[in-house]
């Protein structure tokens, strides 16, 4: 069977192939157009293998809310050309909305079903590998949600709607007025990209990273060499200095500084009348934890062309 560029040019638009790799397609299943899509998908699962072992440590965050639920997804790509991909972006949005029904279980949203379309997200993230030529990872998802209230968010270095490069979740449960919670919810969402908390409160932060907190202030105190009763005192001081430096609550909020979180929160409170709690919030930033590695690019083409 002839191979016409309009086939060529179809399938092209389908699969988003090569123009080579779609005629070869086309050429191995005898101008089947639903056969050479399947066989394009395989060679692109392939390629998307080889890939895999690529550091992926660029990408987008991103957000999603409905109703008293939100969510969190960063799906990973090797660089930062990939996050201003139109279909990349796309699928971001699209996943981000599809991770408000799996609660935070990764494994979970890359098994489920891809919006409006058939297959799951898993199957969809790998067809994008293969267009597109970058490893790409479904790395993490989280959400809030609250039984009465709003659950705010906020993006920074926004790449689109609810996308980009910091993605924040924050909780105020609540049975006043949806909109001023929303205004203060956003406002402490912005505080909680800038400052980077460790935990909400004092309570909630890791008991590992406060005891190594206070073996280093008791060393730093103990050089000092007073005695050990003021040692203590010394101690309990910069630890309270630490929680209110590193937990929300606590933090001098960036909106008005002369008011900590807690003290806004408070203050919203008495305007409604009614009680507001902060219940919990996320903070995801793109590549955060990601060993991310360094290349000599002299020495890789170096060695490319050493065998010429």
């Amino acid at each position: 069977m002839t191979i016409t560029a309009a086939m060529v040019k179809e399938l092209r638009e389908k699969t988003g192939a090569g123009m080579m790799d779609c005629k070869n397609a086309l050429s191995e299943n005898g101008g089947d157009m639903e056969a050479a899509i399947d066989w394009l998908r395989t060679k692109g699962l392939a390629k998307a293998a080889k890939k895999a072992g690529r550091v992926a440590a660029e990408g987008l965050v991103g957000v999603a809310e409905a109703g008293n639920k939100a969510a969190v997804v960063e799906v990973n790509s090797e660089t930062d050309f990939v996050a201003r991909n139109e279909n990349f972006q796309g699928f971001v949005s699209d996943v981000s909305k599809a991770a408000l029904g799996v609660d935070g279980d990764v494994e979970k949203l890359a098994a489920a079903d891809y919006p409006g379309k058939s297959g799951t997200i898993d199957a969809a993230l790998k067809d994008l590998i293969a267009t597109i030529g970058e490893n790409m990872t479904l790395r993490r998802t989280a959400t809030v949600s609250v039984p009465a209230g709003v659950v705010a968010t906020y993006v920074h270095n926004a790449a689109g709607d609810g996308i980009g490069k910091i993605g924040v979740l924050v909780g105020l449960e609540s049975t006043g007025d949806t909109a001023k919670l929303s205004a203060l919810g956003r406002q402490i969402a912005m505080h909680i990209a800038a400052t980077n908390p460790l935990a909400l409160s004092a309570e909630e932060v890791d008991p590992e990273v406060a005891e190594r907190e206070r073996q280093v202030y008791s060393e730093q105190a103990r050089e000092s060499g007073k005695p050990e009763n003021i040692i203590e005192k010394m101690v309990e001081g910069r630890m309270r200095k630490f929680y209110e430096e590193s937990t929300l609550l606590k933090q001098a909020f960036v909106i008005d500084p002369d008011k900590t979180v807690e003290a806004a929160v408070a203050a919203l409170a008495t305007e409604l009348g009614t009680a507001v709690k902060v219940t919990g919030f996320v903070r995801y930033a793109l590549g955060e934890g990601i060993e991310k590695e360094e290349t000599d690019f002299a020495a890789e083409v170096a060695a490319a062309t050493s065998g010429n």
